[in-house]
């Protein structure tokens, strides 16, 4: 059955990475160098090297414990990289704490939620963009007149940001009292309103069912079509994988054993022994 959701093709990029097509004259939105990290005598992550074009759909996949997680923390700058380098949009993010990463254009979801769930929905979505707030503390305690304008925009920009998954009527409900799927959601959305350039999605999918699944990857599409971003996730759910990944790299023990379209992966024999261990001999 042909797939619905359309990719460009993928070309060849210098550093013996590819990206999409349309992508090709622009410079690419993140570049790792020999990325790595290591806990105590332990090394989680190493030699991770990768390009994301401006506009691509990447998926980070591979085993439970593969180091997945602990790439995007060094992306966001949670942990400090032991070595290697992260060009975001051709700067270096050397020095760079999540602070300013998340100014510089990189957002995230996690894999467990982390809403504050006794404040609304719009409020969730509010905190998000607090890169774009210009009143100071003065301005807020006081009730100045260019508080007010700058809240009426942070209402305006949240409501916005609510209607890509149809959720502006739950502004006023409470985040806490969201069905799973929807604080799911709802998460994407706040990572919006920081305005990135890159977004980073850990299991977006996780708990999800079928339909919302499918809903959620039509969501993805949107969002990269509407607000021109690249995104990267990771997802134990192949079928949203292959779906709608344009570029995947494959990570065991902290490192990346296979790179290429999904139809290369799905057919490499190095990715296929990762996840279902190798063949016993006769």
């Amino acid at each position: 059955m042909a797939n619905k959701f359309q990719k460009d093709k993928m070309v060849p990029f210098p550093s013996q990475a590819i990206i999409p097509e349309r992508d090709l004259y622009k410079r690419p939105i993140l570049e790792t160098r020999h990325l790595g990290i290591d806990f105590g005598g332990l090394t989680a992550v190493d030699d991770f090297n990768i390009v994301i074009g401006r506009t691509e759909i990447s998926g980070l996949i591979g085993p439970n414990g593969a180091g997945k997680t602990t790439v995007f923390n060094l992306l966001t700058k949670v942990y400090q990289p032991s070595r290697g380098t992260i060009l975001l949009d051709g700067k270096d993010t050397h020095g760079m704490n999540t602070s300013s990463v998340s100014a510089a254009g990189i957002a995230r979801t996690f894999q467990n939620i982390r809403l504050f769930n006794n404040l609304t929905v719009e409020d969730n979505v509010k905190l998000g963009l607090h890169n774009h707030i210009n009143y100071g503390m003065a301005g807020g305690i006081l009730r100045l007149p260019k508080y007010w304008r700058e809240e009426k925009l942070a209402h305006e920009k949240a409501m916005d940001l609510l209607s890509i998954f149809d959720m502006q009527d739950l502004a006023d409900h409470k985040a806490g009292s969201l069905p799973y799927g929807a604080q799911r959601r709802l998460e994407i959305v706040r990572a919006l309103g920081t305005d990135p350039s890159l977004l980073l999605l850990d299991e977006p999918a996780a708990g999800m069912n079928p339909s919302e699944t499918a809903e959620l990857m039509e969501n993805i599409i949107k969002i990269r079509d509407t607000f021109h971003i690249a995104i990267m996730l990771i997802e134990h759910d192949m079928n949203l994988v292959m779906g709608i990944c344009e570029g995947i790299a494959v990570l065991n023990f902290g490192r990346i054993i296979a790179k290429g379209t999904p139809a290369e992966i799905q057919s490499n024999p190095m990715v296929i022994e990762a996840y279902l261990g190798r063949k016993k001999e006769d």
